[in-house]
């Protein structure tokens, strides 16, 4: 892909959004577009960091690692860029994954939520920016736990120290129509508001990271804060490379 085609994408992406939120009576600057950019070459991330994009989102541990390091080698320190770790984390990476990803979308479980607290302890890494997973879709393919455990599972974390839970991320369903996913926006929203009402330590509850390039827009005026969109910005991915 040209560079200025990867640009004029991203700013299209950009436009919609801001569009979405105007339909919303919402703030554009209240939404970051977290460009997904697994399996993309880094020269992709590097033209668009050049335009002043700074979140870029993950799927695998060991392509955010090196990209993390080779692109904080050549990026000016005025300008960082924020990797966000958004596919399913296994305990056993969790160290890969620290220092480098701003926040990670994926905690699913108390098991993992404990190993992320143990290695920033041991790293002296004050603070770890989480989100937890919810399956909003009930699909038994996705990672994430139901809603209804949601409120146990964030009394659970909340206990631990270096985490701050920041909010709720969600894959929804594969659909032909991004109205079919509007439900599963709207319940979601309503979830991360009745657990904010908690107000429980380091759990601010104030991030719904919801909606891909199919159905970003929807997401956005059902109250996403995070939207993870890649094919529409670095277009189709070729997973036999």
């Amino acid at each position: 892909m040209e560079e200025q085609q990867l640009i004029d994408n991203y700013n299209s992406v950009k436009a919609r959004a801001a569009a979405a939120c105007l339909r919303a009576g919402r703030k554009p600057e209240d939404v970051i577009i977290v460009a997904v950019s697994k399996t993309k070459p880094l020269l992709m991330i590097e033209e668009l960091a050049a335009q002043g994009v700074r979140d870029f989102g993950e799927t695998y541990v060991q392509e955010l690692a090196a990209k993390a390091d080779e692109l904080a080698a050549k990026i000016s320190e005025d300008h960082p860029v924020n990797w966000h770790f958004i596919g399913h984390l296994q305990t056993n990476k969790v160290k890969q994954v620290l220092g480098r990803a701003a926040m990670i979308h994926s905690v699913d479980s108390m098991h993992l939520a404990q190993a992320i607290s143990k290695e920033a302890d041991k790293r002296g890494i004050e603070n770890v920016d989480v989100l937890i997973e919810i399956n909003i879709g009930k699909e038994v393919t996705k990672s994430g736990i139901p809603e209804e455990e949601a409120e146990d599972l964030l009394k659970q974390i909340v206990t631990l120290p270096h985490l701050t839970v920041r909010g709720l991320m969600s894959i929804a369903p594969f659909v032909d129509d991004p109205e079919d996913n509007r439900p599963h926006f709207k319940r979601l929203e309503t979830l991360r508001k009745k657990l904010q009402t908690l107000d429980l330590p380091n759990a601010p509850m104030t991030e719904l990271s919801m909606g891909m390039t199919g159905d970003f827009e929807v997401a956005i005026e059902e109250g996403a804060t995070l939207v993870r969109v890649g094919t529409a910005i670095f277009g189709a991915r070729d997973y036999t490379i």
